[in-house]
């Protein structure tokens, strides 16, 4: 797999059914290594070992319903209340990042109303917040620690 912009990980992976398999410690199974899980995988690995989030409180590919038609996060990070606090999307190392990408992850933040939308393509990432003022995105230059997010948030 290709090296990426995040801190080495190690991984239980496995071959099973003619697959390589990885395992999700959040879903605790092993599913299928594809490009963009191998980034999941890793970001999950950062948000946890280095961020400090508590991965029970980290939903990987949850369905939900938007303009009837069923859709999937790639992540969702909650508070302690159960409130989204941190919406991810995942792509590819090769996927380019671009408005699409953006407009993806704020047709499914119009949903879920999280305050901070992270993409990445393990390569590039993007922390942003909806700006209520200019309708646009604001963009951060870090993902703040799960000790000063709420924080953060009420700041916003």
């Amino acid at each position: 797999m290709k090296d990426l912009e995040l801190p080495g990980y190690s991984f239980k992976i496995i071959e099973e059914d003619g697959f390589r398999k990885i395992f999700d410690p959040v879903r605790r199974i092993f599913v299928k290594l594809t490009p963009e899980e191998w980034v999941r995988q890793n970001f999950i690995n950062y948000l946890i070992n280095k961020l400090n989030y508590p991965a029970g409180l980290i939903s990987v590919e949850r369905e939900f319903k938007w303009n009837r038609l069923q859709r999937r996060t790639d992540m969702v990070v909650y508070s302690r209340d159960g409130e989204p606090l941190i919406l991810v999307e995942c792509k590819a190392p090769d996927v380019k990042i671009d408005g699409g990408v953006f407009d993806q992850i704020t047709s499914y933040n119009m949903k879920l109303k999280a305050p901070v939308m992270v993409i990445t393509n393990g390569v590039n990432h993007y922390a942003c917040v909806a700006d209520e003022n200019s309708g646009g995105l604001r963009f951060l230059t870090s993902i703040p620690p799960y000790e000063e997010v709420e924080k953060f948030i009420g700041e916003l």
